[in-house]
């Protein structure tokens, strides 16, 4: 039985079956100023009169002007008294029934499978994504002799893991029993797995020894043990989002990417940790600690992966961003991180935070590895209507000279932008691209966010109503309880019309890329983190040198009753650079991106102690 009192017995009613028993005084007086009294007795309504607003049975609980006076405050919009009065007066028969889908009687659950009807085309109209051709060609480096000590065979590319591998000079075995020894060790320290998938792996890597031996190799990533964000579905084990009240759930089929990698061979080695929901780097099991800097959590939401592939514990990993969530541990934890063009890989099988902006993405020592994991998981699936056919057109040779590259001025001047940033620029000359200054209109970027809330409560919607939110270990201000708790608050002609103006947002992005081939931007520039993320440009995340910093570094709002701890003298750590592309030109940002790699010469060195 609901909460709320009313007639709550004449809510099953239409608005038509309402006027056909509701009597001429009700619903007809205004239209008819000289109308005889009519008798108690209800009357057919005339033949053809359709249905009105506000006409059916009240619904909820009463509202007083001063709930709307109140309510005025949250969304930014004031009536005047006699607006208020007509409002309260009004309510319970105009509005109040578009919540019966939640409150009842007659509720109707929405699976969380359900993906909403409006979906978000980052292709505008009238123009043709991505590439022409079908075309991938990996470098022919030679890899070299297998490396006598362990941890020169763990913390080397897939490029060359894969190559040792066809040749069988490494076993998919012998490898799995390095990165086992290595988290047996160092996981303890950095909390970035939450669940370890030993016996399957070993069992997977004998069976890809088997067929490599036989002369069946499936292609660069047999044998290569990975790890997977623990937000995609794995058959049979736990997948728990980070969060409490998910712990023990255990999914019967794998997310399609999980399926994707399991065809190409890859071994899976573990399911990595994620801030609970994906948000930030603290999960049931504590905070995902940065390998390059202890004291300080690995960034999130795909904090594990960032941890598991900075501190040589798996091959490659699989990370998700919807706001930030590659890019930022990617930058912390001094990896590459490629976050694919909306809609390129499948999400079916993948938690939902927000429809419209999630995306799953490798997450790798070198940037051709993130290549060769984007072609295995690349493709539409039937499972995600999102997801489209597209093309990709590598070649890991290719020259970069004449790229027009973009950049932003003021920004390469301002704070977050570091001298690495602005070297990086200064590398781009050094190999013939050509720099080109582009601008974009001051507009309110953040108002964007709005849609990521409501999207995220509408996705969580029944954990909030279940009190499961309060079940989360983090409960500050900036973490998902309170988000969504206030997301029920906002206001749905707001988010119509911030779905309009991200197609603005689209628009000025597609203006930019008529004039530049890829844009160069300091990694964790907020504005452009929110709309190269609404708009689904894929974008590249790779270390381009090291920085100083005399304090961690955290994803949270500042806390004063708990200040970060600081250094006396400053840590030495990674810090990346940030390309963005043209939507489904992955090829294009990799081929630059291989070329700035080796440039910067920094990529090879390692976490100390690791």
């Amino acid at each position: 039985m609901s909460r709320f009192g009313g007639t709550m017995s004449h809510s099953s009613q239409s608005r038509r079956d309402f006027i056909a028993t509701a009597s001429v005084g009700l619903i007809g007086a205004a239209a008819l100023p000289h109308a005889q009294p009519q008798s108690q007795n209800p009357v057919e309504p005339t033949a053809g009169a359709p249905p009105a607003f506000g006409a059916g049975p009240a619904f909820g609980p009463e509202v007083s002007t001063s709930t709307f006076a109140e309510a005025e405050k949250l969304v930014q919009f004031e009536m005047t008294p006699d607006e208020r009065t007509m409002a309260a007066g009004s309510w319970r028969k105009t509005l109040a029934a578009v919540y019966e889908r939640r409150v009842g009687p007659r509720k109707v659950a929405v699976e969380s499978n359900v993906a909403p009807y409006s979906q978000w085309n980052p292709v505008l109209p009238g123009r043709k994504p991505g590439p022409a051709r079908e075309m991938f060609a990996r470098s022919k480096n030679d890899p070299g002799p297998l490396p006598e000590r362990e941890q020169d065979i763990a913390f080397a590319p897939v490029t060359k893991l894969s190559c040792w591998i066809e040749q069988r000079k490494l076993t998919s075995e012998r490898l799995v029993q390095i990165y086992l020894k290595r988290i047996e060790r160092f996981d303890p320290k950095l909390r970035c797995i939450i669940t370890l998938t030993k016996d399957l792996a070993l069992e997977q890597a004998r069976k890809a020894d088997a067929e490599i031996a036989a002369g069946n190799y499936r292609g660069p990533l047999h044998g290569i043990p990975w790890g997977g964000k623990d937000l995609l579905d794995t058959a049979g084990i736990h997948t728990t989002y980070g969060a409490e009240p998910f712990r023990a759930r255990v999914p019967t089929v794998d997310a399609a990417v999980v399926r994707r990698l399991h065809d190409a061979g890859a071994v899976l080695l573990a399911k990595l940790s994620l801030g609970a929901l994906a948000l930030n780097d603290i999960w049931f099991g504590g905070q995902t600690m940065n390998p390059w800097l202890l004291e300080e959590g690995a960034s999130g939401s795909s904090a594990g992966p960032g941890a598991a592939t900075a501190a040589g514990l798996v091959g490659f990993s699989i990370g998700s961003e919807t706001g930030g969530s590659i890019v930022s541990p990617a930058m912390r934890c001094g990896i590459n991180g490629l976050r694919p063009t909306f809609g390129r890989v499948p999400r079916t099988g993948a938690m939902t935070l927000c429809w419209s902006l999630d995306k799953l993405g490798p997450m790798t020592r070198s940037v051709e590895d993130a290549m060769l994991v984007l072609r295995a998981i690349s493709g539409p699936d039937a499972g995600d209507l999102s997801s489209v056919p597209s093309r990709l057109d590598f070649d890991a040779n290719e020259p970069v000279k004449n790229l027009r590259v973009g950049y932003f001025p003021r920004w390469m001047k301002e704070n977050p932008a570091t001298d690495v940033d602005r070297a990086a620029l200064e590398t781009a000359k050094k190999l013939d691209m050509t720099p080109v200054e582009v601008s974009l209109p001051d507009w309110p970027y953040d108002s964007l966010q709005l849609i990521l809330f409501a999207e995220g409560a509408a996705a969580f919607e029944e954990l909030a109503l279940s009190g499961g939110l309060r079940e989360l270990k983090a409960q500050v201000p900036d973490a998902w309880p309170n988000l969504f708790r206030q997301a029920r608050f906002l206001s749905a002609v707001d988010f119509v019309q911030m779905d309009r103006f991200r197609r603005k947002v689209a628009e000025e992005m597609a203006r930019i890329f008529s004039e530049v081939d890829l844009l160069l931007v300091p990694s964790l520039r907020d504005e452009m983190l929110t709309i190269s993320n609404f708009t689904g440009q894929p974008s590249l995340t790779l270390r381009a040198g090291f920085v100083n910093v005399s304090e961690t570094r955290s994803d949270w709002a500042p806390d004063p009753k708990n200040p970060l701890p600081k250094f006396n003298p400053p840590r030495r750590v990674p810090h990346g650079v940030t390309l963005i592309g043209r939507l489904f030109e992955e090829g294009t940002l990799c081929a630059a991106g291989i070329a700035l790699e080796r440039a910067f010469a920094v990529a090879g060195e390692r976490p100390p102690g690791f």
